[in-house]
């Protein structure tokens, strides 16, 4: 497997073999893409409940959704959902991993904790598990290219059909 750099990524782009909506050419560095978070947030309910972690577990149960105009406050230690403003749709033959940039990591953002794998076939937004990991309490703008998308191809094909295929909302 190999990652894809600026060249192939802006080919395969303009091919419409990858499609990333809306797009710009500014957002291809030299092997990735950058993703720019959206207004949407889903929050958690406060505190004392017990989420049972099963095959029936829902995060809908214990979360809400808020919009956003200008900025979220994520306090130290919270987590939350964000979602990018970018739809994501790849063919088969090609995968890839969301990766938080490190100058936002520096101030505590962790911005995928986990889950950062994007599936072959996947056409949608991309759920950002975000967590404030520093001591203080950070002011996250909408509209940030908050994260980077980078693509490789995969040896033979795979097409995600799963829970989140169509997702739209955090």
């Amino acid at each position: 497997m190999a990652v894809l750099g600026r060249d192939e990524l802006l080919k395969r782009i303009r091919q419409g073999i990858i499609k990333v909506e809306p797009f710009s050419e500014a957002q291809v560095g030299p092997a990735s893409i950058d993703l720019h978070l959206d207004h949407t947030f889903r929050v958690f309910y406060g505190r004392p409940h017990v989420h049972h972690v099963n095959d029936e577990a829902n995060y809908e149960d214990i979360t809400q959704l808020i919009d956003v105009d200008d900025h979220f406050l994520l306090e130290p230690g919270q987590v939350v959902h964000g979602i990018t403003r970018e739809r994501i749709t790849l063919p088969d033959n090609l995968c890839g991993w969301l990766q938080g940039r490190s100058r936002f990591a520096r101030v505590g953002l962790m911005v995928h904790i986990t889950a950062a794998f994007v599936q072959p076939g996947i056409s949608n937004r991309q759920v950002l598990e975000m967590m404030n990991a520093g001591p203080v309490t950070l002011a996250i703008h909408p509209g940030i290219a908050v994260c980077q998308l980078i693509i490789e191809e995969l040896l033979g094909h795979g097409h995600y059909a799963g829970r989140f295929k169509d997702q739209e909302l955090p």
